[in-house]
């Protein structure tokens, strides 16, 4: 029995760069101590690049009307393969490092272990921010290759603001309810931050105890080359998820935040009273259309989106 497992949808192995970044990531992930690996679908070269890893490979996923696979599909056939306590979504072209694990550890037992803790706490969901780096060639996994990378991050990558998150840990017991969002679309990981701060879970912030690096890409593999925040797809996500209300969170409504091996709540930051300000006032204001909440709750963003319309016309 593994401590977690790892499950991802990648996408094609066709494009030179995507299949290394990929390769890079899931390579990365099964050179962690107890966890296991997952990979699902049925995209071109996946079965093979799952054979020459030595993960775990299903198949048969859930699709959508376009054929982008289903999350819904994805955590029901990760529950039902898995023998581990804990599972975790994590995109395929993110590079773990075992701090990752030591993270899951150090917040699962701080959590249990905490009887001031409410139940409701004892499920939760790890997230960090993402360090994003351009990677073009296949990693040397040999040697200290952490502490390389690590030193190539800090001096060449970017810490990315906390706007969504590239993985989700949590127990097996958590987000038996997932609607059928698509993968690769906006909206469905702000919606599970929502999920759990909606049923009173933990939400922590491992940014501080945790490196995870982002390989940078382009978006040639959706129509147009265009962002997957302009897909059709990403509309479907959003009404799965209830609305913009409930996909407008992110790592800044965490609960918690590990560091240094204890849990605190954060700190109150700028971006964070700004946050909550917002949600406030849509509590407050929550009979009223959606585009007067966010004239309301996010008046600066509401003034650059009318500077926008204002600088086409002329």
């Amino acid at each position: 029995m593994t401590l977690i497992t790892l499950f991802s949808a990648p996408k094609p192995f066709t494009n030179p760069h995507i299949a290394t970044i990929q390769r890079n990531a899931i390579k990365s992930w099964t050179l962690l101590p107890d966890v296991e690996v997952i990979l699902l679908g049925e995209e071109n070269g996946l079965a093979e690049a799952a054979r020459e890893l030595g993960v775990k490979h299903i198949p048969h996923v859930e699709h959508n009307a376009s054929g982008t696979p289903l999350i819904s599909s994805m955590f029901k056939l990760a529950r039902e393969n898995s023998n581990s306590d804990l599972l975790c979504i994590v995109n395929a072209d993110m590079i773990l490092m075992p701090d990752f694990v030591k993270a899951a550890l150090e917040s699962s037992s701080l959590l249990l272990n905490n009887r001031q803790q409410a139940v409701g706490l004892q499920k939760f969901v790890l997230l960090s921010q993402r360090w994003d780096l351009d990677i073009a060639q296949p990693l040397d996994f040999s040697g200290d290759w952490i502490n390389g990378l690590r030193s190539t991050v800090h001096s060449q990558g970017e810490l990315h603001r906390p706007a969504g998150s590239d993985f989700f840990l949590f127990p097996k017991s958590c987000y038996q309810d997932i609607p059928n969002f698509t993968i690769g679309r906006a909206g469905w990981d702000n919606w599970m931050i929502y999920k759990a701060r909606s049923e009173g879970w933990a939400v922590i912030d491992c940014t501080p105890s945790l490196m995870i690096v982002h390989q940078n890409h382009d978006y040639s593999h959706l129509p147009g080359g265009k962002s997957h925040y302009d897909h059709p797809d990403t509309n479907e996500n959003i009404r799965l998820a209830g609305g913009q209300a409930n996909i407008r969170y992110t790592i800044l409504d965490a609960t918690h935040q590990l560091s240094g091996g204890k849990l605190a709540h954060p700190k109150m930051t700028s971006l964070r009273f700004t946050r909550k300000l917002e949600l406030f006032l849509r509590a407050v204001f929550f009979f009223l259309p959606e585009n007067m909440l966010e004239n309301i709750a996010r008046p600066k963003r509401w003034k650059k989106r009318i500077k926008k319309i204002v600088n086409r016309k002329s």
